[in-house]
C-alpha cells in the first residue's frame, strides 16, 4: 500500500475563501524517520469546534496560511482529536516516554517546543513556538499518522470507551477552563452550548456549582444542556439580545453570575458575559473567532472589578490527569452522559471514515454538536 486516505485542505488547489469543508485525498503512507516519534493507526477521530471553524473558513486563517508558507507546502492534513494503536516507535520512544508498539494512545494536540521561557516555567499550553495538529502542522484525519511520542497519553480501554478516549483533548479544554476558578457553591453561566460548552456544563455540576445556566442560539443544544444537568437555559439571538441578558440577570438574583464562561467565540457573546457577571466576578474566555472585537462600556468592566481568564488548550499533562480521573470514575456518570446524550449513543454521530462526504458532514453538523469518525477498516 503506497497511499492512504486523509481529510485535507490545499490552499493552492482549493483556496481558503473559495472553498468549504474538508477534501478527501490520497496521501503517502507516513514513514518513521525520527527516534522520538511513533506511527499510530487511528481508530476514532473527533471533530472539534475548531474543525468546524476551518470547515466554514472563519477561524485560524492566518495561522493556517503562515504555517504552510513557512513549511514550503500548500496541503494540510486536518484534525487533532484521536485514539489509536501504536504500530511503530522510534528507538528512543520507550526509554523516554514508556510507550511501545501495541499501546492504545490518545494525545494532546499542542506540539510544544520545550525550550521557550513558558515551557521551562511549566506553562507549555502557552508555548511561544508551538504547533497545533491539523492547524499549523499535519493532523490526524487519516488512516495512519506520524506523531511525536511526547504528546501521547496512554489509554486504558477497560475504563474508557474508545469513542470517548478519542475526545479527551476537547474534554480537557473544559477541564482546563474550570480549573481557573472555584465553582463550588457558585452560580455559573455558560455562553455557547456547543461541544466544549456541554462538557463545561457536565463538569460545573460535577465540581459543585450551585446553579448552572446554559445560553445558546440553538434550542436543540439547550435541550441537550438540560439533560446534562443545566438548572436553567436561555435562548438568545445570534447577534446579542438584551432581553436574554435580562433573563440571565433575573436568574442570578439580579446581581449577575459569579462566573461566566464564553465558549462560542463571538464578539456579542463576550459582551454578554461581561454584562451578566456580578461585581467582583470572573469571566472565562475560551471561544476563538478571527477578527477584532469591541468591548461595550469598557470602563464599566473595570469598575465592576472583573477578573478575565483567557484559556487555551490544556495544561500538559496536568489537565490530562484530571481528565483520566473524571472519565475513569464510572460512578459519576460523566462518561455515560457524554456517550448517551452528547453523542446520542453513537447513532448518526459516529461516521465511518470510508463513507465520508461533505454533504453527509454538513447534515450531521447541523443535527449534532459532536461528531466522531470511525477510521477503522
Amino acid at each position: 500500500m503506497t497511499n492512504i486516505q486523509a481529510l485535507t485542505l490545499d490552499l493552492k488547489q482549493d483556496g481558503w475563501s473559495t472553498s468549504k469543508g474538508f477534501i478527501k485525498r490520497p496521501i503517502a503512507v507516513p514513514t518513521l524517520t525520527e527516534a522520538t516519534h511513533v506511527l499510530v493507526k487511528v481508530k476514532y477521530a473527533g471533530v472539534c469546534g475548531s474543525d468546524r471553524g476551518i470547515w466554514n473558513r472563519v477561524a485560524f486563517s492566518e495561522v493556517f496560511a503562515n504555517s504552510l508558507d513557512k513549511q514550503h507546502k500548500t496541503l494540510r492534513i486536518l484534525g487533532h482529536e484521536f485514539v489509536g494503536e501504536v504500530t511503530a516507535a522510534g528507538e528512543q520512544v520507550e526509554k523516554l516516554y514508556g510507550i511501545k508498539v501495541g499501546d492504545t494512545v490518545s494525545g494532546d494536540s499542542h506540539v510544544t517546543c520545550g525550550n521557550c521561557y513558558q515551557c521551562k516555567l511549566g506553562e507549555a499550553e502557552v508555548c511561544q513556538d508551538q504547533a497545533i495538529l491539523g492547524i499549523s502542522t499535519d493532523g490526524i484525519f487519516a488512516e495512519q499518522v506520524n506523531l511525536p511520542a511526547k504528546n501521547l497519553w496512554p489509554i486504558d480501554l477497560t475504563k474508557l470507551r474508545p469513542e470517548i478516549a478519542a475526545i479527551c483533548d476537547p474534554f480537557g479544554n473544559a477541564v482546563h477552563s474550570l480549573s481557573k476558578v472555584d465553582v463550588r457553591g457558585k452560580q455559573v453561566v455558560i455562553y455557547g452550548c456547543g461541544q466544549i460548552g456541554m462538557f463545561a456544563i457536565l463538569l460545573a455540576r460535577q465540581f459543585g456549582a450551585s446553579q448552572v445556566i446554559g445560553v445558546d442560539t440553538n434550542q436543540h443544544n439547550l435541550d441537550i444542556a438540560k439533560q446534562l444537568g443545566a438548572h436553567q437555559t436561555v435562548l438568545i439571538q445570534p447577534k446579542g439580545d438584551s432581553q436574554a441578558c435580562a433573563e440571565v440577570l433575573k436568574l442570578t438574583a439580579g446581581r449577575g453570575a459569579d462566573i461566566t464562561m464564553e465558549m462560542a467565540g463571538f464578539n456579542s457573546s463576550v459582551n454578554n458575559c461581561i454584562a451578566t457577571t456580578r461585581f467582583g466576578g470572573e469571566v472565562i474566555l475560551f471561544g476563538i473567532k478571527d477578527g477584532d472585537f469591541t468591548i461595550n462600556k469598557f470602563s464599566g468592566m473595570i469598575m465592576k472589578g472583573l477578573t478575565l481568564h483567557c484559556v487555551i488548550g490544556r495544561q500538559i499533562f496536568k489537565t490530562w490527569q484530571t481528565i483520566d480521573s473524571v472519565l475513569s470514575d464510572k460512578s459519576n456518570g460523566v462518561q455515560d452522559k457524554i456517550w448517551n446524550i452528547i453523542l446520542n449513543g453513537g447513532k448518526d454521530t459516529v461516521i465511518k471514515f470510508s463513507e465520508y462526504t461533505p454533504e453527509l458532514m454538513e447534515q450531521r453538523m447541523r443535527d449534532y454538536p459532536k461528531l466522531i469518525f470511525d477510521v477503522q477498516n
